[in-house]
């Protein structure tokens, strides 16, 4: 392990550094958004403007590395997303706050680019699975940390802006002082959504339902928060349970997807999270139960997306994995602009609450068309599935392809050893 780390540690510092301050940027909307009196449709276009300039980034983001190469990409996508960021406070417009999230998205989906295309330089074929693993995991670390910077600080000022745009900017010293090559980013071109949908229609429609989920708990758990009275430390906790789920359910769920028919673990995750919904949307104002169910709806979301990779890929070539798995990254792109837009409607019409409903019935809905693909489809044997491996919904399609690539060699490694055994 100390090897894998020695050659990646500067991008992991970065990365630690880089999600504490976005991690804090996403929080600090919803609370800032409730100080200045947004409504919550208008703090749900806000969220939703990221993930468009997030989807529309992998790609463009890609071409100019090529051009001019990475270390100026990176350096010039790192800046404007400082800026971006500092600049929220300056004018409290939702317009303005729509086209600064929509800018911040863009440069962090090619900040994501660049450097999980030095990762999976970095990586061996044996150590490419702790390596992505041990991403992540600064990644989620990074995200639950910006947490408790929130309660250090006033929302109201532009202090905390400006210590999350101090963050960013340092976050990209380790990585662009490091002496580690980068390789230019490959992205291949996203499968058609029609032809994805008829290789695997649960894993299309799944992960299309997931972007809704992941994008209402990250940008409208912190509206949802300031709108039923949380006190701004309360609502840092709440959006940090959303995500500190999946650091102790990625691993039992990942153990039980290589042992199991994945549809029937889908159904059992997203049934788990529905019934965290429910008890979110009846506990009554309890704190610790709607922090217990903000623990095991998050908790799900991660391993889902993990999932919903590992079962699309368990019905391809691999050939086709690369492809499939742009595809599957635009499905959860357009999830992801329109579930904030949806739950911020259902605020507005049903109250704070409905932040829980539309999350219930979208859990529901995954766990009901697992349900029926069951009927549609046998089951694959288990020892003919590619390796699960944890990937997180941030992850760029470069990240989400080099995990499709190790899942497929893993598989065909231990089909390989099964084989010498038996003879």
């Amino acid at each position: 392990m100390v090897q894998v780390l020695h050659g990646i540690w500067a991008l992991l510092i970065g990365v630690v550094f880089i999600m504490l301050g976005n991690g804090m940027q996403f929080t600090l909307i919803g609370l800032r958004g409730g100080i200045e009196g947004f409504s919550a449709a208008e703090l749900a276009i806000i969220t939703s403007g990221y993930f468009v300039g997030f989807l529309s980034g992998a790609r463009l983001a890609s071409k100019l590395i090529r051009r001019v190469g990475h270390v100026r990409v990176f350096a010039a996508l790192g800046s404007f997303m400082s800026a971006g960021v500092i600049a929220f406070p300056l004018l409290t417009e939702p317009w303005a706050w729509t086209l600064l999230r929509l800018l911040v998205g863009f440069c962090m989906s090619g900040i994501y680019v660049t450097a999980e295309s030095w990762l999976n330089d970095a990586a061996t074929n044996d150590t490419r699975g702790k390596v992505l693993s041990t991403y992540m995991i600064a990644q989620t670390l990074g995200i639950i940390g910006a947490q408790g910077l929130l309660t250090l600080g006033d929302a109201g000022t532009s202090t905390l802006f400006i210590c999350a745009s101090i963050l960013v900017s340092i976050s990209f010293a380790p990585i662009l002082l490091s002496v580690a090559k980068v390789p230019a980013a490959e992205v291949a071109r996203p499968m058609p959504l029609r032809d994805l949908f008829l290789q695997s229609p649960l894993g299309t429609v799944g992960i299309f339902l997931l972007g809704c989920i992941y994008a209402t708990q990250s940008g409208m758990g912190a509206v949802f928060g300031t709108q039923i009275g949380l006190a701004p430390d309360q609502i840092a906790f709440f959006v940090a349970m959303l995500f500190a789920g999946s650091l102790l359910l990625q691993y039992p769920i990942g153990w039980l997807s290589d042992r199991m028919d994945r549809r029937k673990l889908i159904f059992g995750s997203a049934f788990l999270g529905a019934l965290a919904c429910v008890m979110g949307w009846l506990n009554g104002g309890e704190l610790w139960h709607m922090m217990a169910a903000a623990f095991f709806a998050g908790g799900v979301t991660a391993p889902l997306y993990a999932l919903f990779l590992a079962y699309t890929n368990d019905t391809l070539p691999l050939e086709d994995m690369a492809a499939a798995s742009g595809g599957l990254v635009l499905s959860f792109g357009i999830g992801a602009i329109l579930g904030p837009l949806i739950t911020g409607w259902a605020m507005e019409e049903y109250g704070p609450s409905a932040f829980w409903l539309v999350l219930t019935l979208t859990f529901g809905a995954i766990a009901l068309y697992a349900l029926y693909r069951m009927t549609q489809r046998s089951m694959v044997p288990v020892e003919d599935t590619e390796s699960y491996l944890s990937v997180l919904p941030t992850a760029s399609p470069v990240a989400v392809e080099a995990a499709g690539v190790w899942a497929a060699e893993q598989a065909e490694a231990e089909a390989e050893e099964s084989t010498r055994t038996d003879s």
